[in-house]
């Protein structure tokens, strides 16, 4: 079995030469590495896969031991992770991910579907999986993110994410998911932000249209940025034939953005990604 070795720390000379050092002390065989500096911020990163049998918590030691203080070491055998889907109406990112999950393209385990409304229950239940439909009408957004932290509360997952899920979320929320929602945007972020993005596109002009996925935070899409596409468009495709042009995209980006989360690629440092192709 394959292990990994995350670690992120202030930058200093020797870095490599120390962990790697740290492996072959311990037997273990590099199979594959990525190294990377973020200059502006003198800092470091370092994703390893590795071989062979250890003592986790000696190797450990041996790491912190050469390594800066504040460095952040994670071991991982890259489990599936467990998560649970938020939909709203709209069906072409939630189907892209239960027709993954149910072929084994996702590296995760989907535990459930949350919906504000019923739309979407059919559908989730022909893949076998719990669907909890907890509307918002006549609800305060508290009261319903209550009854939603509840839900999640069950299944206790790695990640959630927001498949098309359409309500804006509240700080209080979000927090209980720091660097674990993932939500996909519409368009190459920040443009047509708000309602009836693409026809606001087909009033524009707009030569490209694409997709952002990335993790939330308190400021409306505005956190870390995992994965973006574009593709052109031209004046001779209606706001509609746009529409389905980016749910296309977005399915699809919102799909990368997950199988790179959940394989351990992405680092979150500050407001910014660092990702291990």
């Amino acid at each position: 079995m394959a292990h990994l070795l995350l670690i992120h720390c202030p930058d200093e000379p020797g870095l490599v030469y120390i962990i790697t050092g740290v492996l072959f002390k311990h037997g273990l065989n590099i199979i594959r590495n990525g190294e990377f500096v973020e200059r502006d911020g003198n800092h470091f990163f370092m994703r390893t896969e590795m071989a062979g049998a250890f003592d986790p918590e000696a190797l450990q030691v041996d790491l912190r031991t050469g390594l800066p203080p504040s460095a952040v070491i994670r071991l991982t055998t890259n489990q599936p992770k467990n998560i649970v889907l938020m939909a709203t109406k709209e069906h072409h990112c939630l189907s892209e991910l239960l027709v993954r999950h149910e072929f084994g393209e996702l590296n995760a385990r989907v535990l459930a579907v949350i919906s504000n409304y019923e739309v979407l229950g059919d559908l989730t239940r022909k893949f076998n999986l719990p669907f909890h439909y907890l509307p918002h009408a006549d609800r305060s957004r508290e009261t319903h993110e209550a009854e939603v932290l509840a839900v999640l509360a069950q299944y206790q997952p790695d990640f959630v994410v927001l498949a098309k899920y359409m309500r804006i979320l509240t700080s209080e929320f979000v927090a209980h998911y720091s660097n674990r929602l993932i939500n996909i945007h519409h368009s190459f972020l920040p443009a047509f932000v708000g309602a009836s993005p693409y026809a606001q596109a087909y009033a524009r002009g707009v030569k490209i249209i694409g997709a952002t996925a990335h993790f939330v935070n308190e400021q409306l899409d505005q956190g870390p940025i995992i994965a973006q596409n574009v593709i052109p468009i031209d004046h001779t495709q209606s706001a509609h034939e746009m529409a389905q042009a980016g749910r296309d995209v977005e399915k699809i980006v919102l799909a990368r953005s997950l199988k790179m989360v959940f394989d351990e690629q992405v680092f979150v440092h500050g407001n910014k990604t660092v990702i291990f192709d």
